[in-house]
């Protein structure tokens, strides 16, 4: 296991219950089991704030971690467009992310290709909470 995604998954700040939230989503992966619930506080289309819970592996917890930390004070729009193209990294395909985003190249990486669900998996709860 590459040491990096457990340096990313220890950080922990925003696993956390938020009681004000406005959007919210339950996901899991039928592949392995991962559970993921995500709370959001979205105001004028940008995320203030985002407190995830799960129960899931390693891969899981790295890449809902870093997604919470680069999720906020982004517009809607940027997060979606950036969900979008992270899925593409796993792909041969070149994909072009904004700098802020670039910790995440690291991680939804060829090389994790049989973790990818797991690593999309926060991705895809943040587009359910918002509906997109």
């Amino acid at each position: 296991m590459d040491l990096r995604i457990l340096e990313i998954a220890s950080h922990t700040e925003n696993n956390k219950v938020l009681e004000n939230f406005t959007h919210k989503s339950k996901n899991k992966n039928p592949l392995c089991g991962d559970e993921m619930e995500i709370s959001l506080i979205v105001k004028n289309d940008v995320i203030k704030d985002m407190g995830y819970q799960c129960k899931s592996c390693v891969y899981c917890q790295a890449s809902v971690s870093l997604l919470s930390r680069k999720l906020k004070n982004k517009k809607i729009e940027e997060i979606k467009s950036f969900i979008t193209n992270g899925e593409k990294l796993f792909d041969d395909a070149k994909v072009i992310i904004e700098k802020h985003w670039i910790d995440f190249k690291e991680i939804l990486d060829k090389k994790n290709l049989t973790r990818k669900e797991c690593l999309l998996l926060p991705l895809r709860t943040v587009l359910k909470a918002l509906k997109i």
